[in-house]
C-alpha cells in the first residue's frame, strides 16, 4: 500500500513531535536527579582532594554524604575582605551563577588564567578533624588549551602547604592535557608550597621534571606534550590564590589557624 507524499511528511512530523515531547519530559523529570548527582560528584571530589577517600574508591551515595557531613564544613566568604559572609546559606549558594550575575560579581582584571568575572562571594570547604580545621579546600578555575578547567586545591592549616589538587570538569586532550586526572601526577602535589616568604602565590607547573617537594617546593612536573595545559594550571592557581581571588581569605585563615 502506497501513501501520498503529504501523508509521509505528516507522519514524520508527528513522530518528531512525540519524540521531542518525550525527550523534553524526561529532561524535566530527571532535572532534580541530575542536580543531585552533580552535587554528589563535587562532594566526592572534595573528599578526594582532602585525602578522605582513596583514589578510585567506590562509595555509595549514603557513604559520601556521611563522610562529607562528618568532616567538611562549607562556608561562603567575601573575596574582597576575606571574611566569612554572614547570613548566606552555603548549601544553596551557587557560585557559578553568582559569577554570571553583574549584581553579584565584577569584571576581572586582565589575567593569564583568562578568568572573566569574579564573584563577590565564593564557597570554600573547611576540613575539620577533632574539632580543629586541618585544611581548607578552595574552588579554582581557568583556561587550559581547549577548555576551562574546574577543580579544587587543598591547603594545609599552615596556609601554605598543598595537600592535593583535583579537577572535576575539563575537556583537555586525553593522554596529554587530560593527564591532569592521572593519579601519578596528582600524587606529586602534596607537600608543595603555594606561596613564597612574602605570601605571593608562586606555585608552578614547570616544563620538565621538578625535584622532590622538600628540595623544590614551588614546582611540580610538567605534563608531557601539554605545555599550554600545564601553564593553564599554573595561571589558575596563582590567580585564585592571589589578591583578586582567595588571597585576603587565606591571609585571615593563616592568622586564625597557622602555627
Amino acid at each position: 500500500m502506497q501513501h501520498s507524499t503529504g501523508f509521509i511528511v505528516m507522519f514524520a512530523a508527528a513522530i518528531c513531535v512525540v519524540c521531542s515531547i518525550f525527550v523534553s519530559g524526561s529532561a524535566v523529570l530527571l532535572k532534580d536527579r541530575q542536580l543531585e548527582n552533580k552535587i554528589l560528584d563535587r562532594q566526592t571530589k572534595v573528599l578526594d582532594v582532602a585525602g578522605l577517600v582513596e583514589e578510585g574508591q567506590s562509595l555509595s551515595r549514603a557513604q559520601v554524604l556521611e563522610l562529607f557531613e562528618k568532616n567538611i564544613e562549607a562556608v561562603v566568604v567575601d573575596l574582597e575582605s576575606g571574611d566569612v559572609a554572614e547570613g548566606v546559606d552555603a548549601q544553596s549558594f551557587d557560585q557559578a551563577r553568582a559569577a554570571k550575575d553583574p549584581a553579584q560579581s565584577k569584571e576581572a582584571p586582565e589575567n593569564d588564567a583568562k578568568v572573566r568575572r569574579i564573584p563577590n562571594q565564593a564557597l570554600v570547604y573547611q576540613v575539620k578533624q577533632e574539632g580543629k580545621v586541618s585544611m581548607v579546600i578552595l574552588p579554582v578555575e581557568g583556561k587550559g588549551l581547549w577548555s576551562t578547567l574546574y577543580g579544587f586545591v587543598a591547603i594545609d592549616a599552615d596556609g601554605n602547604t598543598i595537600r592535593g589538587l583535583t579537577f572535576y570538569q575539563h575537556a583537555e586532550t586525553p593522554g596529554l592535557g587530560g593527564e591532569v586526572d592521572n593519579p601519578s601526577w596528582k600524587a606529586l602535589w602534596p607537600g608543595r608550597k603555594a606561596f613564597d616568604s612574602s605570601w605571593q602565590p608562586v606555585i608552578e607547573v614547570k616544563k620538565g621534571a621538578a625535584g622532590p617537594a622538600a628540595e623544590d617546593p614551588h614546582h611540580v612536573d610538567g605534563l608531557s606534550g601539554a605545555t599550554l595545559t600545564s601553564r593553564g594550571v599554573t595561571h589558575l592557581l596563582r590567580f585564585w590564590l592571589g589578591e583578586h581571588g582567595f588571597g585576603p581569605y587565606m591571609a585571615k585563615f593563616r592568622g586564625q589557624h597557622a602555627g
